[in-house]
């Protein structure tokens, strides 16, 4: 398991945010890392209870290495009509597993699964992964962009410190159907490229932090038409909540500050992001 999903996340949770007036989708969460339990447990109903009481009925289960990614698809068969998975090899995790192309053979097998409605996240991470592993993680990103196009399953892109790799890997491979960028961190000037090549943007927390002046410009470009909102939980809580537990629940805080950035009405966000979800990711019954 990378450091980032290995680090401690015991934080004492984010206070929940007032309930949404009509109900939207977690496109991205991790929620073993919040429930640290079985797949169908008590603990995982606790987390998807909160997040309904909010108006988060669905979740999007994200893998990040192959025991997690049998957890997720665990997750799905288990929470029919609330969570639904995805599966993949975290860019972090593929340059330094023992056998990549075995485990790009079970993820693949996975993704035949079908509540598995998306493969990710999978990326480029220039932050994490050092100069002398790049190639093999480039190879992995590439064999799961492969995998998505045979599934014909969403492709859950995470990049950070490599947006122009990524979009040139994309091109070169030529993109599946559906492309979602997970925790948007571009600028804007690549969500105008992103949208114009029909990708989906997923904002985060992070969108929230004072800091991220630049993401809020990326927010304001980016149609409604390809808006996704998520969590990345248990990271990344919005502000003023920053350092928290994050759960599916914070996406009531989160897609507020959205819709008050890109004067855009509450409730019209929701449903965008609601419906984006579900053509994307398909009927979570």
């Amino acid at each position: 398991m990378s450091d980032r999903h290995n680090r401690d996340i015991d934080r004492i949770p984010a206070p929940l945010p007032e309930p949404l007036p009509t109900p939207t989708i977690d496109s991205h969460a991790h929620l073993e890392l919040i429930a640290k339990s079985a797949p169908d447990a008590p603990e995982v109903k606790a987390v998807l209870d909160e997040a309904a009481s909010i108006g988060i009925n669905q979740v999007m289960q994200i893998g990040y290495d192959l025991e997690q990614s049998r957890w997720s698809v665990g997750v799905a068969e288990a929470w029919v009509g609330r969570a639904l998975a995805a599966v993949a090899l975290h860019p972090n995790e593929a340059p330094v597993v023992d056998d990549l192309d075995n485990q790009l053979r079970e993820i693949e097998k996975l993704a035949e699964h079908p509540r598995v409605r998306g493969i990710g996240e999978t990326g480029l991470d220039y932050f994490r992964t050092p100069e002398e592993l790049r190639n093999k993680q480039e190879f992995s990103f590439r064999s799961h962009i492969a995998i998505a196009k045979r599934a014909k399953k969403a492709l859950i892109i995470h990049d950070r410190d490599a947006h122009q790799d990524i979009l040139r890997i994309l091109r070169e491979e030529g993109a599946p159907e559906k492309v979602i960028f997970h925790c948007y961190s571009g600028d804007a000037e690549m969500a105008a490229e992103c949208v114009k090549a029909g990708y989906f943007l997923s904002y985060s927390g992070t969108v929230t932090f004072k800091n991220a002046p630049a993401l809020r410009e990326a927010l304001i470009r980016t149609p409604v038409e390809q808006l996704l909102v998520e969590t990345d939980a248990p990271f990344l809580a919005p502000a003023p909540h920053r350092g928290a537990l994050n759960s599916p629940a914070q996406i009531g805080r989160t897609i507020r500050f959205m819709a008050e950035v890109m004067n855009r009405p509450l409730e019209t966000l929701c449903d965008a992001t609601r419906e984006n979800a579900l053509a994307l990711f398909g009927d979570f019954n």
